[in-house]
C-alpha cells in the first residue's frame, strides 16, 4: 500500500489525463467514472460513493455523507464540475477528512480550461 502523498501525485496525473481527453463541461459523474477507470488501469485500489457514517452522542446517523472516491483507504477525492471552487467545497472535504480520520484529500474541479487551476490538495 502506497502512502497518501504518493497516491495524490499519481491521482493528479490521472485526473489531468482524464481532463486532456474529455475537457471541461461534463457532469461530475462522467469525470468520476473515467478517473476510476484510470485507477483500475493502474491497479490502485479504490472505492466509489463510500458511505461515511456520522456518530452523534452515541447515535449512528448512518450514511449521512458519501465520499466520491476513496483511494487505497488513505486518500479522499472529491470530484466537482463547477464554475469555481468555493470555501464550502473546502469545508466539505475537510469535514470528510475529520470524520474519516484520514489526513489528505484532493478537490478536483474539472470545469477549468486547464485542470491544474482546479486542483486543491487539503490536509488535516
Amino acid at each position: 500500500m502506497a502512502n497518501e502523498t504518493d497516491h495524490s501525485h499519481r491521482v493528479i496525473g490521472m485526473a489531468i489525463e482524464v481532463h486532456r481527453h474529455l475537457g471541461p463541461g461534463l457532469l461530475e459523474s462522467a469525470y468520476e467514472d473515467c478517473l476510476c477507470h484510470e485507477l483500475s488501469l493502474a491497479g490502485i485500489p479504490h472505492a466509489r460513493q463510500v458511505s461515511l457514517p456520522v456518530r452523534y452522542k452515541g447515535l449512528d446517523i448512518g450514511s449521512a455523507y458519501r465520499l466520491d472516491i476513496l483511494v487505497d483507504q488513505v486518500l479522499i477525492i472529491e470530484v466537482k464540475s463547477v464554475e469555481r471552487l468555493m470555501t464550502v467545497h473546502d469545508a466539505q472535504l475537510l469535514t470528510y477528512l475529520r470524520l474519516s480520520g484520514l489526513r489528505i484529500g484532493l478537490l478536483l474541479n474539472f470545469n477549468h480550461a486547464v485542470l491544474k487551476d482546479g486542483i486543491r490538495r487539503l490536509t488535516l
